[in-house]
């Protein structure tokens, strides 16, 4: 507890006093049990951190595959899954899971990832319940280990376009699948290189000669350990880091596949060879199935929270032990976390993950209510396919400069592999290219911002968009957004009508989501705009996309970062009143005032900040550091990160 200190101070200041076990309740909310489980089982397998730096490739992955399946027998892994096949019947838990599997050692969270969320997730989402039936109890306990076989070589991001053909024969009543070129290999594959018996494989469909677009097929891929006829299987080698996950290539030559290997909940071949689909268009029926796909962002995005965890909870605890340089003659040399850039180097990032969390809570219900069938509308589909890119981006992005800046806030130490600096670096770099690369997802996010999610976002391609888009005035892009609306609300509230911004009180959450609003909503006018005259001046549509493309991702990290805010907010309000909710309430001013300060030259050019504000805005971000530094070692304990995962004995004591 943060008790010393807690007298007003001389400008009526009190500090809080942090009630950790109930912070750490209210944080973990209504997943406390299944998060329990899974700490639990980290602690348990803890020895897998000292065998990812000890053991070699080969060894290591079967350490990882045997966690793996002992965490599936404690019912961990399956909570998503119907109960009727063994799982938990719980998409909500089955994401806290995840997220809090992210802890531990990154090869075991991400081949959990393959096995129980794409390739688990394919068949229960995309197949009915004949392949339910024949895969899923099998799947979830762990039995039948499978890849998710998506990406090709030649082609990442764009699905649409993917290589690798799926032809219907009539006669025999089989698909046949084959890779044309080594473009349309399927690369970096989890659990192929090894362990996968079988693949769902997205190819394009072809039936009576004419392509019905890309559909998803169970292939054996392995049979008795051997590798099935007409099946070739290559390993990726080596990795950057979680080589714990036997990453593969695989080419199809002629694969033979009955005509009951199409998932089928989208779409059918009668044996005949009719094709048929309950969704007509072509490009809505892709949209679709990708989007029941949408699980995969939500748990990478929670699991980037997570690493920053970890990250933090190590630099939080070493800046509170380790002293360097007196801070005046014959006195003790001076503890690193009472340095100012110390403090600010590490505070902010506290309160960013801090927002990110409550961020992550949201999509995370978001998600639970569209499968769980309780609001499963498809506007509320596409919210969430929005709002889980977003997320996605910003929390591995977070995750990525959090582990570099706390690696070098402990120095040399920090460096040693001991310290799990090294393995978090190396293990989590990747998180912000799969499931979706980071900016390919944000422009998928300013797509549905500037189509405002209309009916005909599933047929707009890049394209689409931009003729959508500069077919409506600007002003109708503008009305047609929620940013829009918000914002003229906020100007009810605040006194000053245009002079909001520089009346209101610093620490106001109306004026931070105030200009957080007017940032997005300046963004967004501004991209229809540049569209528009782009069009006007007769330019290919495809040319003035790629002149505003920097605009575009501007404006969609602007977007997801008001809804963070938005999700902080709300979630200080909603806490009980104490030291607990002032603590939070000084963390999330530091977050919103620290992200307007990072783009504080946007807020100057574009009149909404003057330079007497400016600096201002850094000495009140100076000072929540101050005020944050007594409470920094309880604000990380309450992520209850277990000892054990910190693995950093000279660094956290």
């Amino acid at each position: 507890m943060a008790t010393d200190n807690a007298s007003p101070s001389e400008s009526g200041y009190t500090q809080p006093e942090i009630d950790v076990p109930a912070l750490a309740e209210a944080l973990d909310g209504e997943y406390a049990g299944i998060r329990d489980l899974v700490r639990t089982n980290l602690v348990t397998h803890a020895s897998v951190l000292d065998d990812a730096d000890e053991l070699g490739v080969d060894a290591f992955r079967e350490r990882v595959r045997e966690i793996v399946v002992e965490m599936a027998a404690t019912g961990q892994t399956g909570m998503g899954f119907p109960a009727e096949y063994g799982g938990g019947g719980d998409v909500g838990a089955s994401i806290a899971a995840f997220e809090t599997l992210a802890f531990g050692d990154l090869s075991v969270l991400v081949k959990s990832g393959v096995q129980f969320g794409l390739f688990g997730g394919a068949i229960l989402h995309l197949g009915t319940e004949r392949h339910h039936e024949a895969y899923l109890p099998d799947l979830i306990a762990g039995r039948l280990m499978g890849s998710f076989a998506m990406t090709e070589s030649g082609h990442g991001s764009n699905v649409q376009a993917l290589g690798t053909v799926a032809r219907y024969d009539a006669e025999t009543r089989e698909f046949v699948i084959t890779t044309p070129d080594d473009a349309a290999r399927k690369d970096y594959i989890g659990n192929a290189a090894r362990h996968a018996e079988l693949a769902v494989v997205f190819a394009q469909l072809e039936v009576g000669g004419t392509s019905e677009g890309v559909h998803a097929f169970v292939v054996p891929v392995r049979v008795g350990g051997e590798t099935a006829p007409g099946v070739r299987i290559e390993d990726d080698g080596r990795k950057m880091g979680l080589n714990g996950v036997d990453n593969g290539r695989i080419w199809f030559d002629g694969v033979r596949v009955p005509r009951e290997a199409l998932l089928d909940r989208f779409a059918d071949v009668s044996p005949e060879g009719v094709y048929t689909s309950p969704i007509e268009n072509p490009n809505r029926r892709f949209f679709t199935m990708l989007g029941t796909l949408v699980q995969g962002r939500v748990s990478i995005g929670g699991a980037g929270v997570g690493i920053a965890k970890v990250a933090l909870a190590i630099a939080v605890k070493y800046s509170v032990r380790r002293r360097q340089f007196e801070a005046s003659p014959g006195s003790e040399e001076q503890l690193l976390l009472d340095y100012g850039l110390h403090q600010r180097r590490l505070l902010p990032l506290v309160a960013r993950t801090y927002a990110l969390h409550f961020a992550q809570d949201v999509v995370r219900a978001q998600l639970h209510d569209v499968f769980s069938g309780t609001g499963d509308d498809p506007q509320a589909r596409r919210r969430l396919e929005s709002r889980a890119a977003g997320t996605k981006a910003l929390g591995t992005w977070h995750a990525t400069w959090t582990v570099q800046e706390c690696r070098e806030a402990c120095g040399g130490a920090g460096y040693l592999a001991v310290n799990r600096f090294a393995a978090l670096k190396a293990d989590s770099d990747v998180f912000t290219t799969f499931e979706g690369d980071n900016h390919v997802l944000l422009q998928l996010v300013a797509k549905g911002l500037l189509t405002d999610h209309a009916s005909e976002f599933e047929d707009l391609d890049q394209l689409g968009m931009v003729r959508y888009v500069t077919g409506l005035a600007v002003e109708t892009v503008m009305e047609r957004t929620s940013a829009h609306k918000l914002l003229e609300r906020v100007r009810d509230l605040l006194p000053g009508g245009d002079e909001w911004d520089r009346e209101a009180g610093l620490l106001d959450p109306e004026y931070q989501l105030a200009m957080v609003r007017y940032r997005e909503e300046h963004m967004l006018a501004g991209v229809a705009r540049r569209l528009k005259h782009g069009i006007d001046r007769k330019q290919d549509p495809g040319a003035v996309f790629s002149q505003v493309q920097d605009h575009v991702i501007a404006l969609a990290h602007a977007h997801v970062e008001r809804l963070v805010l938005e999700a902080f907010v709300d979630g200080v309000r909603a806490m009980p009143e104490g030291g607990n909710k002032d603590a939070l309430g000084l963390l999330c001013d530091l977050f919103a005032l620290s992200t307007i300060e990072a783009d504080r030259a946007w807020f100057m050019e574009h009149g909404r900040l003057t330079v007497q504000r400016s600096k201002a805005i850094t000495r009140e971000v100076n000072d929540l550091c101050r005020k944050v530094r007594p409470l920094a070692v309880d604000l990380v304990d309450a992520w209850r990160v277990p000892p054990e995962m910190l693995r950093a004995p000279d660094l956290v004591g």
